[in-house]
């Protein structure tokens, strides 16, 4: 059973909560606003346009900021259902404060690889802003693998069931792979991998000092 907070949420559902409702007021807004002020831009881009419109450049804020936004619907729920799928059994066991923690600790870090990525892009005329909760996910995704290695787990494509630790090895070397190659365009692959970087500093960190789990 998840550990609730005096309000009676656990914080997976709060962020599946955020999440959504920010994308739902992306419909409503046309998104631009919210891209230009919480999307994680570049260092350099500084104040300018893309695409005929504005954009404001980098902001301290959108190190956790742009985790709330997403592309599209389909990018959203693929989010939202790995979210679903391996943070309550985290959370459970790590309790509110420490889940919380791991988390943006690994959307921080997601972010900060994305910045030096986007940087050198930027560094060719190349500036373009990046979203989602993929850093903090992939991040829950090592985490998992980590925890229960046994837990079974199916792919999409294909079909196949597969203990956690293989189905994180697998995942992790796809997003290496694409990010090397340039394959799947306009996916933040690296930023992936900053995630699960991240999580991995942290859970070591934890394993040499244990922060009291529940």
């Amino acid at each position: 059973m998840s550990w609730r907070n005096s309000f009676g949420v656990s914080m997976v559902q709060m962020l599946l909560v955020i999440n959504i409702g920010m994308f739902l007021l992306q419909l409503y807004t046309g998104s631009i606003g919210l891209i230009e002020t919480l999307a994680l831009w570049p260092l350099d881009s500084g104040a300018g346009f893309v695409l005929d419109q504005a954009r404001p450049g980098f902001q301290l804020w959108q190190l956790l900021s742009y985790s709330f936004l997403h592309g599209n619907l389909l990018h959203l729920l693929l989010n939202m259902y790995a979210l679903w799928l391996f943070g309550p059994r985290l959370e459970a066991r790590w309790g509110l404060r420490n889940f919380t923690l791991y988390y943006f600790a690994c959307v921080l870090g997601a972010a900060l690889v994305q910045l030096v990525v986007a940087g050198q892009s930027a560094a060719q005329g190349e500036v373009y802003p990046t979203i989602g909760a993929s850093g903090g996910v992939f991040g829950l995704l090592l985490a998992y693998g980590l925890t229960f290695p046994r837990e079974k787990l199916m792919l999409i494509f294909p079909p196949v069931v597969l203990q956690a630790r293989w189905f994180v090895l697998i995942y992790g070397i796809i997003e290496l792979w694409f990010g090397i190659t340039g394959t799947a365009a306009g996916v933040a692959h690296f930023a992936h991998l900053g995630g699960m970087l991240s999580g991995f500093i942290v859970l070591w960190y934890w394993y040499r000092h244990p922060p009291g789990y529940r």
